[in-house]
């Protein structure tokens, strides 16, 4: 077992499917792992089942300790860590993992080109610290960045990443001239959340190779005609929690065949905007729906033309059972939920 491996796949969950990243469970007790091995920190553990991993988690420590040659997975998270000296990692130019959650870093006390230096480092993550811009430079052996719940306002160059796959910005105070061309020239990033910041329009720019947006919780009012349709593959896009309403969204807008997950909760649409008939799952819960036309979901119907709708949310608009036409049943007929009240 990995000391911290992490699943980053396409699942189907309680008949849900979606685009899940899951981290292996940090908060298991370090005691379970035996004694710790001498290669390693004095304060620190080092389990001798996993050698290669040092835990020095919830040790009020307020610098990186010594870090011995050999350790390829660093965890120092929850502690008081306010700063990086240049020469912190110097004994492990070959770090893999780096996890720094829960800390007091800032920008300005990250010296140099301390993580640019490890070559072969493949996950960062500065969850819940005090940045107000994304770190840098990086090394571009780097799959996984992780930089959530900081007061992050603005994006350094992430040029040359060529392996960065997933990135997780959401909980920060991004506006989208900060995001706008950020990202360009990524081609392998699938995975990009950008929820829960400040954002009142859609970015530019984003790399055609998303495969998961998730935008929720910002402040955008409208889609630019065919935003998504550039994008290579997009298959889980997330826009609750916005101020969507119907004269935003251009009429194809959503019509991507390669989508199968759309979330528009918690808007304000009165209609219901048109989807490929690709679209699993679509999640339109507390909205202001006044009206279900087949036509959203089937351009027409017959023995081999129909939606392949899942799991449909509707709940909270004000839409009832009986106002649902007849022929929703024939076009959503592979359907496992519909939920209207």
């Amino acid at each position: 077992m990995n000391p911290g491996a992490f699943t980053f796949l396409l699942a189907l969950i309680s008949g849900t499917s979606g685009y899940y990243y899951d981290d292996y469970d940090y908060n298991i007790p370090l005691s379970i792992y035996g004694r710790s091995s001498p290669n390693c920190a004095p304060e620190c553990n080092c389990p001798e089942s996993y050698p290669t991993a040092m835990y020095c988690d919830e040790l009020k420590l307020k610098s990186v300790p010594m870090v011995p040659p050999g350790i390829k997975y660093l965890y120092l998270r929850n502690n008081q860590i306010d700063h990086i000296d240049e020469k912190a990692f110097e004994n492990v130019t070959d770090l893999q993992w780096l996890i720094l959650d829960h800390n007091l870093l800032e920008n300005s006390k990250i010296k140099g080109r301390v993580f640019s230096k490890l070559e072969q480092l493949e996950k960062l993550h500065i969850n819940h610290n005090n940045q107000t811009e994304s770190v840098g430079p990086l090394p571009k052996s780097l799959v996984d960045l992780q930089l959530t719940h900081n007061k992050i306002t603005k994006l350094g160059s992430f040029d040359g990443l060529v392996n960065l796959t997933m990135v997780h910005l959401q909980h920060n105070q991004l506006k989208e001239d900060a995001i706008s061309a950020a990202f360009r020239g990524l081609k392998s990033l699938e995975y990009l959340d950008l929820s829960f910041n400040q954002m009142s329009k859609l970015p530019t720019g984003l790399p055609v190779s998303l495969l998961a947006l998730y935008l929720d919780n910002n402040k955008i009012s409208n889609i630019p005609d065919e935003y998504f349709k550039r994008f290579n593959g997009l298959q889980y896009l997330r826009l609750s929690h916005n101020e969507l309403a119907d004269g935003g969204i251009p009429g194809n807008s959503f019509n991507v065949s390669s989508l199968l997950e759309l979330d528009l909760s918690y808007n304000k649409l009165k209609n219901i905007p048109t989807v490929n008939e690709n679209l699993e799952n679509y999640y339109l819960e507390v909205n202001e729906l006044e009206k279900f036309e087949v036509k959203s979901f089937c351009k027409i119907l017959g023995p081999l033309s129909y939606s392949k709708i899942k799991h449909l949310r509707l709940d909270g608009n004000r839409l009832t059972h009986t106002s649902l036409p007849p022929d929703m049943y024939e076009c959503l007929r592979v359907a496992n939920e519909i939920t209207v009240t």
